[in-house]
């Protein structure tokens, strides 16, 4: 048997290359939407890809499963689980609890696995030349390590009312049956750290069913459904606005990107007019350079493993935006993007000197000057924050207001005040910063420092 993990870490998300050697024969479940990687596999390891699979319609990426079948003519294999309200809506081979998927000599039996989704399902491995036994199984958003997928996406991104309850009690009922496999069978998720599937998934890619039953939360509720739903449903993040689109551009007909395009680097003069005409300019260099100069009403998101994240919370998916970014980084920020269906990219510069524009500065304050401005009469300090970090713990005297959802929070923040903004290191607050700074607010700060320095100087917290 063959078998290769690939991590996209800019969303956390795995997905799995499973080949049978001796048949020539491969399947792939849950793919990236650039696709490019698993064909290179194939042609690595001399494996033809036949089968593709999904474990549940997603809600943090746009799946690459309908490119990968048109480039290579494998079959695609969905659940058709879930009821009516949860089906594909395109053509596609469906899969049932316990159905079989042959490739080559391996089998893959379909578990229908709801809580995360209704439709959620997941596939247990048996390498047949080893052993009659199932070795592995991939879980996709249902089982992490050491947590579980969140049953309230459906009702908190995409607005399905009444799904969150029902999806925790489906949810309960899984873990249970999921308790029932063998122990050494190995865990392999659809998420790492750092996802927004849950809540506190671990680092490590896989685990077995045995450990998952010891260290994970949710087998310590398995006589207590209603203290398992209070816990599941308590304290997860906020999910990003663009899960909504996701959800529905993967259930839906849409329209293939087979390759990963290549953006236009613009002359002055396109840069110029495509500005002034209204686009955005989302400038992905690091935070500390677009301190010291930056296009007037840019958006400052790093061009880091969050990229894609704070794009899907801010950028609008039927309008096309800049870029300012690095020759040599335009590749891999398109990967990026086009993982979460942001295809508009109109073009990008790589320096912003040379267009002759009056450049603006960002306000950077030390804890010093933060200190002495705290307070005082006209300043409003705004810890951007997510939700779940505030509660924890914040400086005394601050406003929240989460930056993914500035921009239908904007009157909360007085533009009649000096505001200082801040997060826990600094990357949040600058897109903040320049949020605020792109809607005309005039006197704002950046305690760049943030949380992080304020405790680590043993600053009260309340």
């Amino acid at each position: 048997m063959f078998f290769q993990h690939v991590y996209d870490k800019s969303l956390a998300q795995a997905s799995y290359f499973i080949g049978c050697q001796a048949k020539g024969e491969a399947i792939v479940i849950d793919p990236q939407r650039d696709v490019d990687v698993y064909l290179s596999i194939a042609k690595q390891n001399n494996l033809k890809i036949t089968h593709i699979a999904e474990t549940h319609i997603h809600a943090d990426f746009l799946s690459g499963s309908r490119e990968l079948s048109v480039v290579t003519g494998a079959n695609l294999y969905l659940s058709d689980e879930g009821g009516e309200d949860w089906q594909y809506q395109f053509p596609h081979t469906g899969l049932l609890h316990g159905n079989i998927m042959k490739v080559g000599n391996l089998t893959l039996e379909v578990l229908h696995t709801p809580g995360h989704t209704p439709e959620s399902i997941s596939f247990l491995l048996t390498d047949h030349p080893a052993t009659v036994d199932p070795v592995m199984v991939f879980t996709g958003d249902f089982v992490f390590v050491g947590d579980i997928g969140r049953p309230d996406l459906l009702e908190k991104a995409a607005g399905m009312t009444g799904t969150m309850e029902k999806g925790a009690k489906q949810m309960y009922e899984s873990i249970q049956r999921f308790a029932e496999l063998p122990e050494y069978v190995q865990v392999w998720p659809g998420h790492g750290a750092g996802s927004a599937c849950g809540k506190s998934l671990g680092s490590v890619p896989s685990s077995t069913v045995g450990y998952e039953k010891i260290r994970n939360w949710a087998f310590h509720y398995q006589d207590n459904e209603e203290g398992f739903i209070r816990y599941l449903l308590e304290g997860q993040p906020e999910p990003p606005k663009y899960f909504a689109m996701m959800k529905h551009l993967n259930k839906v007909p849409r329209p293939l990107l087979i390759e990963v395009p290549r953006h236009p680097k613009l002359t002055k003069n396109q840069f110029l007019t495509a500005y002034n005409n209204g686009l955005k300019v989302i400038d992905t260099r690091n935070k500390l350079d677009f301190a010291k100069g930056f296009i007037p009403g840019s958006i400052n998101i790093q061009g880091n493993n969050s990229l894609s994240t704070w794009a899907g919370w801010l950028l609008n998916y039927q309008e096309q935006f800049l870029l300012v970014a690095e020759d040599s980084q335009i590749e891999e920020l398109t990967r990026k993007l086009m993982r979460i269906g942001l295809d508009n990219i109109y073009g990008y510069v790589s320096n912003i000197e040379d267009l002759d524009l009056s450049l603006q500065t960002a306000d950077l304050i030390d804890i010093e000057t933060f200190k002495s401005l705290q307070g005082k009469e006209g300043v409003q300090v705004v810890d951007v924050r997510g939700l779940n970090e505030y509660d924890a713990g914040h400086i005394a005297g601050t406003k929240h207001v989460f930056v993914g959802t500035f921009p239908d929070n904007l009157d909360k923040i007085d533009p009649n005040k000096h505001v200082i903004i801040h997060c826990q290191s600094g990357d949040r607050a600058t897109i903040a910063y320049s949020l605020l700074k792109r809607q005309g607010f005039k006197n704002v700060s950046n305690f760049s420092g943030g949380m992080k320095e304020w405790v680590d100087k043993e600053n009260p917290i309340v």
